[in-house]
């Protein structure tokens, strides 16, 4: 088996591509990222082109839907003649067909761009369900818990963990009957599932 070691990358050494009013800060094509795309660029100077106005439907695009993550300064960006103040931490998430442009208005302003084709990445992962379902947990809402979990049924329903998580939270809220067929679904397609409830003070109404 070859070892994979993780590829670790400052900002600092990104290369720096003067093109046309702007610095290219390639990072996909550095560290051989083939999920999704991934770059940067740096506006030297307040007023300087950051982004490039247009839009991801023309030849040399490509064709992605694209999240802008201000890293270092402060930008502004006009989608679709929207004006968007984003100083750095700001995320500015634009459709392919939509007209975007972004100025720096500080020195050194750096927009990490991250782009990929809409659909491709399929839905959110199963844990994002049962994460999202965290605060009305621990406020003791757990129908809300459940529902928002359920969510993710239309994706994953053969996902061990989020049926497991289900009943968990059926069984908070007295939905025995929903729980006990949440955890038997869990134990059918992960054995494992069964240590997990042993104890569990989440599925103390079912008895196990």
């Amino acid at each position: 088996m070859v070892e994979r070691l993780p590829a670790v990358l400052s900002l600092a050494d990104l290369d720096r591509i003067d093109i046309v009013g702007t610095v290219y800060r390639p990072i996909a094509r550095r560290l051989g990222i083939s999920g999704f795309g991934v770059n940067a660029y740096t506006g030297e100077r307040a007023g300087d082109e950051v982004i490039e106005p247009h839009t991801e439907t023309g030849d040399g695009s490509g064709k992605h839907e694209e999240l802008y993550l201000v890293l270092t300064g402060h930008a502004t960006f006009v989608v679709d003649g929207e004006t968007i103040a984003a100083p750095a931490g700001t995320f500015v998430f634009v459709h392919p067909e939509q007209h975007r442009v972004a100025t720096a208005e500080e020195e050194e302003t750096t927009v990490l761009v991250i782009g990929g084709k809409p659909g491709a990445a399929g839905p959110p992962s199963p844990f994002e369900y049962w994460y999202a379902a965290e605060p009305a947990y621990r406020a003791k809402d757990y129908e809300r818990a459940y529902t928002i979990t359920a969510e993710g049924l239309e994706h994953h329903a053969d996902n061990a963990s989020l049926q497991y998580n289900l009943a968990c939270f059926a069984a908070r809220a007295g939905r025995l009957d929903d729980a006990r067929a949440h955890l038997e679904r869990a134990f059918a397609l992960n054995p494992r599932t069964r240590e997990w409830a042993h104890g569990d003070a989440d599925l103390a109404l079912l008895h196990l």
